[in-house]
Parts: structure tokens; sequence; C-alpha cells
């Protein structure tokens, strides 16, 4: 997999999570945990983004 293809692919899981959150932010029967749980793996995508945009240039 190129480096831009995996980029696409992160962005995508990215997209996805940003969906899960904003439903789950939305959602009463969420608890604050699971929405945690989501901010951080949103953000551990958004730094290996930011890692492999930085290796490309």
């Amino acid at each position: 997999m190129t480096i831009q293809a995996h980029l696409e692919s992160l962005q995508k899981k990215h997209g996805a999570l940003e969906e899960q959150l904003h439903l789950a932010m939305t959602s009463p029967s969420i608890d604050d945990g699971e929405i945690a749980d989501l901010k951080r793996r949103k953000l551990r995508l958004k730094d290996e983004i930011e890692r492999l945009r930085g290796s490309t240039h």
C-alpha cells in the first residue's frame, strides 16, 4: 500500500469516527466513557494522518 493510499484510508476512518462521535454526542443513552474513547481514537488517527503528511513533503 502506498503512503497516499494509506493516508486516504486513514482519512475515511477519521470521517467515520467523526460521524460516530456526532451521533454519540446527540444520543442521551451513550455514556461519557464511550464518547471519550471515540475522541481518543479520532485524535490518534489525526496524529497519524499529520505524521504521514509530514513525511511526504
